[in-house]
């Protein structure tokens, strides 16, 4: 009950905003313990917290973060392309599809001022996780953009093993159960503003455990944090259990992952109309085979 009670306390700090350098109202900044940073203000006009700096000068802020809390994992540029994690190089002609998604995507929603999104497939093997952490990357090479990546595959959690990150020790549930803190589980891993909050195999009870009211102060938790910012969850198919489908339809908007030549029709309507509650916004064709 007291956590609740400090999630509707932030969530109204979060809402009335602390002032700007400008003298305009700026979204509420947090360091990675999710408290509230002491605020300083430097010649150069720039309000600094502990963990993020923000360019609070124009609408459109250049956002520059610093990670003093949160684990940071550096991964070489060959790595990444071996790993088809392209969206961070802007040369790699393999980056265009996901910059032309991250438009449609941002567009969408700033446009209903919506912060959540869930990305799903029918099946599995859909290319589904691999597809988030490039669309991921590439929102957060927007300059006024920051994103987070959540892991909501409790079963077969892949998002940090996409990456080549092997040995991560705690995830989401821990912290749900607090059983560990946030800055123990976040992994920044290279791209600026990017976060990543990875998840760890559970056994059994999945769709209980995304459902239950401690998962939901949880989310509201991560969605007070930082009012701007793109949340990200990647789910598990649709038609392998009912994960997605108690979950996708808590989210703003949910992007679903077709795989060309692996999704059949039937699958593709089924998933449709299984995820009948859920704000689907449109398809990503993936595993496309050029001639």
């Amino acid at each position: 009950m007291e956590r609740i009670q400090e999630a509707i306390e932030k969530a109204k700090r979060e809402r009335q905003g602390v002032q700007g350098v400008d003298g305009k109202t700026d979204d509420p900044v947090q360091d990675d313990k999710g408290e509230h940073a002491s605020e300083t203000v430097s010649k150069d006009g720039v309000v600094k917290q502990e963990d993020l700096l923000v360019d609070a000068q124009q609408e459109k802020r250049s956002v520059r973060v610093k990670y003093s809390q949160t684990r940071s994992v550096n991964i070489d540029a060959g790595t990444l392309k071996d790993l088809r994690i392209v969206a961070g190089f802007t040369h790699d002609k393999r980056s265009e599809p996901y910059r032309q998604l991250r438009g449609q995507i941002l567009n969408k929603m700033r446009e209903n001022s919506w912060q959540t999104l869930a990305i799903t497939s029918p099946n599995a093997g859909a290319g589904r996780t691999l597809t988030a952490m490039n669309l991921a990357i590439s929102l957060s090479m927007e300059v006024n953009q920051t994103v987070l990546l959540v892991d909501m595959d409790l079963r077969q959690p892949n998002v940090a093993t996409c990456l080549g990150i092997d040995d991560v020790e705690y995830g989401l549930v821990d912290y749900v159960n607090n059983e560990r803190p946030l800055e123990d589980i976040l992994i920044h891993p290279g791209f600026e503003r990017l976060v990543l909050l990875p998840g760890t195999v559970q056994d059994n009870a999945s769709s209980e455990i995304l459902t239950s009211p401690e998962m939901k102060v949880v989310i509201e938790e991560l969605i007070a944090r930082y009012p701007s910012r793109l949340i990200i969850f990647d789910l598990p198919a649709v038609l392998s259990h009912d994960d997605a489908l108690v979950f996708a339809p808590t989210c703003d908007a949910t992007l679903m992952v077709v795989e060309e030549g692996g999704t059949n029709k039937d699958d593709l309507e089924r998933a449709y109309q299984l995820l009948e509650g859920a704000n689907i916004i449109g398809s990503v064709l993936n595993k496309v085979r050029y001639p």
